[in-house]
């Protein structure tokens, strides 16, 4: 029998959080002591402060989490103002991450939540780890990519490749386009990953450079000329910034230039930056929506008041509304989430050695590779100061640098050059060392 409590100001969410169900967690336990320790101790952070991530802000801050974290490396922009809510025109130009949190502390007492205005790469994997669950509000595949690695990063197998549930770092994902949104729940080693499912975002659309060079049709294949061949030709060697504003803004000059040129209209300032920075467009009522529904996976994961999605929701209010929920099956062979890239090594074999490896291993394609080892960096590529720390251990052996353990797990960041595409990209990587007490050739043809 649940035990009483006064009346709090959330008086919905006690009735989720006080009152036993049918359809809840096997680890729910409603009280007063879950609500408590829910405000107390459960932290979650926030990747992205755009449009989607102020609302799931203010819903996790009226949802009963008090400890809350953002991390966005925007800044504030006029054509922001129209869906993110948060922000006012005095704002323009201040880091979208400090104006967020700053404004939800303001209108809902007793929430804390501390800004980060700068890349998600620029966090080490250690930073990441201190949060019970990772909320994305993002608008970018490589993002949400990085953020996947680095949370499935945690997740460790014990001895039958069964996932440790203990080391699990659940995220909840939101994703808006126009009247079209998506929620999903990812648990590393539960459900399928970013990765398992990444074919579920169509390729970006492309233009043929003689299109643009010679027969342009619309205002982008105007703003893609001055982007992709005119840049290049007025400033050789120098690389363009989109989020410079007068790189931008000499774009858009150039477009608009070119579209008089054949009589094209509509090349604008904001289509300029939509067309550049693939910006997705938004909308207001969907962001909402789709942060509901993330609120409501993260109370339920944070709490086990109820069972959580399984596991992709859409929503489509283009014709009226229709909502669909879709199991999808976790890859197996995920190099992601899985219990990670096995690589058998000679004890001889140095970290600068290993690093070369990893850019030729067919599998991983990692150039130019950051290693770290139980939160101990061995080599870093960046920044300066830190390449220059650790680059002693390149001549060094990782068999000495792992302390001489026959078997354990690398972590490596780099740029992934996949499909001629280059991102940032984490991996897990499963190291044995051969003849070491009693492991044997694992016939791995150097590391395959």
């Amino acid at each position: 029998m649940a035990d009483t409590a006064p009346p709090s100001k959330s008086r919905d969410l006690d009735k989720l959080l006080l009152r036993p169900g049918n359809l809840v967690g096997p680890t729910f336990d409603p009280g007063v002591q879950l609500r408590d320790d829910l405000q107390e101790y459960a932290r979650v952070l926030v990747v992205g402060a755009g449009g989607l991530g102020c609302e799931l802000l203010k819903d996790l801050a009226l949802s009963g989490f008090k400890n809350l974290e953002v991390i966005d490396m925007d800044r504030i922009e006029v054509t922001n103002l129209n869906r993110q809510f948060l922000f006012r025109l005095e704002d323009v130009g201040k880091p979208k991450a400090e104006v967020a949190a700053k404004r939800v502390m303001e209108r809902i007492s007793g929430v804390n939540i501390v800004p980060h205005f700068c890349r998600i790469e620029d966090k080490d994997i250690g930073f990441y780890n201190d949060f019970n669950i990772i909320a994305l509000g993002l608008d970018s595949i490589e993002a949400r990519s990085y953020i996947n690695a680095v949370a499935c990063s945690f997740l460790e197998y014990d001895a039958d490749d069964n996932p440790r549930e203990e080391t699990m770092k659940p995220m909840v994902d939101g994703g808006t386009e126009g009247f079209k949104g998506h929620a999903r729940v990812i648990v590393p080693g539960v459900t399928p990953c970013f990765e398992c499912t990444i074919w579920l975002f169509p390729p970006q659309v492309k233009f043929p450079l003689c299109t643009l060079a010679e027969t342009p049709r619309n205002a982008a294949h105007c703003i893609e000329y001055a982007h992709l061949i005119k840049w290049d030709e007025v400033h050789s060697g120098k690389a363009f910034d989109p989020d410079n504003p007068d790189h931008m803004k000499w774009v858009y000059d150039e477009a608009v230039k070119r579209a008089e040129l054949f009589g094209i209209p509509g090349v604008t300032y904001s289509l300029t930056q939509g067309v550049v920075k693939n910006i997705i467009p938004a909308i207001a009522s969907t962001n909402a929506i789709i942060s509901a529904a993330c609120t409501l996976e993260t109370l339920k994961i944070a709490s086990g008041c109820s069972k959580t999605l399984s596991n992709y929701l859409t929503y489509n209010g283009v014709e009226g509304l229709h909502t669909k929920v879709t199991e999808f099956v976790k890859d197996k062979d995920c190099l992601v989430c899985g219990p990670g890239v096995l690589i058998e090594l000679d004890t001889t074999v140095t970290l600068k050695k290993f690093t070369d490896m990893l850019g030729e291993h067919p599998k991983l394609l990692m150039t130019k590779a950051s290693i770290t080892y139980h939160g101990k960096n061995l080599y870093m590529q960046a920044p300066p100061v830190l390449e220059e720390m650790t680059r002693s251990n390149l001549e060094l052996s990782l068999y000495d640098l792992m302390d001489k353990i026959p078997k354990g797990i690398l972590h490596a960041t780099s740029t992934i050059d996949k499909d001629n595409r280059k991102s940032s990209g984490l991996r897990k990587l499963r190291v044995v060392f051969k003849g070491v007490d009693g492991v044997v050739d694992m016939d791995m043809a150097g590391g395959a």
